[in-house]
């Protein structure tokens, strides 16, 4: 399967701006992808003026990004401020080339940027299959929550993959718990970041990896905006998972509806 990795210098709160941006590029990758990922928020940034930039949905946004998928006969992944019954959501839409699509609206919401004072955090994991492929998508701070991102024999994928605005500031976890998530896993694990500064000033330095399920590096986009396109195989994800079948003896465990309050 062919992945596209977009790392994006997102516009301030800009949202006509960051989409023509962002066809651009797409339109500007050097080979065909099966799947297309975008950054946390790639039409705003990682804003909380949500009262303003919010969209109800099958609006704007979501119209783009049943172009994109239509033109590139990909999945097109990517979250954005969602307007929906009285509340604010940080959702991330999987959207196919028909112009259908699953949804999955952040679990954990970053408190340390008073996203959780503003969004409603979502409840439920989404395994959205693909040509042959399972495939988790989750949120930027979700990644911190191993138990929110363990496969689950029930539901199990075969590529996990988070949309992020990770801070420069905290890159050496990201790198971290991106090869850790494939390692307890056994899966392949894609991280996008965006690049740039935003308009709190926050810096953010890229670092989008594709990770095999050892935990190697497949590829790295470094600092700089840009996109590539990785290879992923299945063949060899299926002959290690037979030859160590680590998660037949991973630990039960019930994930409850709600997260605790704040305190």
């Amino acid at each position: 399967m062919q992945v596209a990795l977009i790392q994006a210098d997102l516009v301030w709160e800009d949202i006509t701006a960051n989409l023509a941006m962002l066809e651009e590029q797409i339109a500007a990758l050097p080979e065909p992808a099966d799947v297309i990922v975008l950054p946390e928020m790639f039409s705003t940034g990682f804003s909380m003026n949500a009262s303003v930039l919010a969209e109800a949905m099958n609006i704007t946004t979501t119209r783009w990004l049943k172009m994109m998928a239509a033109q590139t006969q990909a999945l097109v992944i990517g979250s954005f401020q969602v307007k929906e019954d009285g509340n604010f959501f940080n959702r991330l839409l999987c959207v196919r080339p028909e112009g259908t699509y699953e949804i999955y609206d952040k679990r954990h919401l970053f408190r340390f940027g008073a996203e959780h004072e503003t969004f409603t955090a979502g409840n439920e994991q989404l395994v959205v299959n693909w040509k042959g492929w399972r495939i988790c998508p989750l949120i930027c701070y979700d990644l911190r929550f191993p138990v929110w991102s363990r496969q689950d024999s029930k539901n199990p994928y075969d590529l996990l993959l988070y949309v992020a605005n990770w801070p420069a500031a905290r890159a050496y976890a990201w790198d971290t718990l991106l090869r850790a998530r494939a390692i307890e896993n056994l899966s392949y694990v894609l991280g996008v970041n965006r690049v740039g500064r935003d308009g709190n000033g926050i810096e953010y330095s890229g670092g989008s990896l594709a990770v095999d399920f050892l935990g190697e590096v497949i590829t790295d986009l470094g600092e700089a905006e840009g996109a590539k396109v990785v290879r992923l195989s299945k063949v060899p994800l299926e002959k290690y998972r037979k030859s160590f079948p680590a998660l037949l003896d991973a630990d039960d465990f019930l994930i409850t509806t709600q997260l605790p309050s704040a305190p």
